[in-house]
C-alpha cells in the first residue's frame, strides 16, 4: 500500500491493551536475555544459511551419536535447535511490524512537523500585528536556535 496521508488514532485504552498483549508475548518468552556489547562480539554467529548447517549437524548427532564424547548433550544440541528455528520464525514477524510502525512513525511525525512549520509562519506573521502572539512565535522559535555552533535544527532537519 502507498503512503498516503495517515488519519488514525489510539485511545488511552487501545495503547494500555497493546501494552498487555506486548507484556504477554514477554511472558511467554521468559527466557529472553540481554547481550552486552562486549558478549555480542565473542558469540559464533548463526545467520540464515548457518540455519540449514546447524540442522544438518543435528542430524549427524542424532544418527551418530557413538562418535561424539559422552559429554555431548545431542538434547540439549537439538533444543537449542529447535527455539533457534521458533525464534527466528518469531522474529520475522516482529521486525515487520517494528518496520511498520518505524515507517508510520516516521510518516505521521513528518505530517505532525509539516503542520507545525506551517503554523509556526503564520504564528511569526502574525505576531508582528497581533497583540499576544510575540511570545508564542519566540516559544516556537526555540526548536530552531543552534545549540553551541551547530548548524540550525531547521538547517539539518532535525
Amino acid at each position: 500500500m502507498s503512503y498516503q496521508n495517515i488519519t488514525a488514532s489510539l485511545s488511552p485504552q487501545d495503547i494500555q491493551e497493546i501494552k498487555a498483549a506486548l507484556q504477554k508475548v514477554q511472558q511467554k518468552l521468559p527466557f529472553l536475555i540481554t547481550l552486552s556489547t562486549e558478549e555480542r562480539r565473542k558469540l559464533v554467529k548463526m545467520g540464515d544459511k548457518s540455519l540449514a548447517f546447524v540442522n544438518n549437524s543435528v542430524t549427524a548427532a542424532q544418527s551418530n551419536r557413538e562418535i561424539l564424547p559422552a559429554t555431548f548433550d545431542v538434547e540439549e544440541l537439538v533444543q537449542d535447535y529447535q527455539l533457534a528455528a521458533a525464534l527466528t520464525e518469531l522474529l520475522i514477524s516482529i521486525q515487520q511490524l517494528s518496520e511498520q510502525v518505524d515507517d508510520t512513525l516516521m510518516a505521521v511525525g513528518s505530517e505532525a512537523m509539516t503542520s507545525s512549520l506551517t503554523v509556526y509562519d503564520y504564528v511569526k506573521t502574525a505576531s508582528k500585528k497581533t497583540p499576544g502572539l510575540k511570545t508564542v512565535a519566540e516559544q516556537l522559535g526555540e526548536r530552531f536556535k543552534a545549540i553551541k555552533g551547530r548548524p540550525t535544527k531547521a538547517a539539518s532537519g532535525s
